[in-house]
């Protein structure tokens, strides 16, 4: 199913000293509910995690 909309485009460039490092990364509107959903998966496991080691 193709979509319409325009991928999403980060760019992250780091300069110090010893070294540098350039990324850049493109997410398509399905790939970001994606990764909602990977991050909301996670921060739902880990509350429950803690709430067990509470008890």
């Amino acid at each position: 199913m193709p979509s319409s909309a325009s991928p999403q485009t980060a760019v992250l460039n780091v300069s110090t000293r010893p070294f540098s490092v350039s990324a850049r990364v493109e997410v398509t509107p399905g790939g970001m509910l994606a990764i909602a959903a990977l991050v909301t998966g996670i921060l739902l496991s880990t509350a429950l995690i803690v709430q067990v080691a509470k008890r």
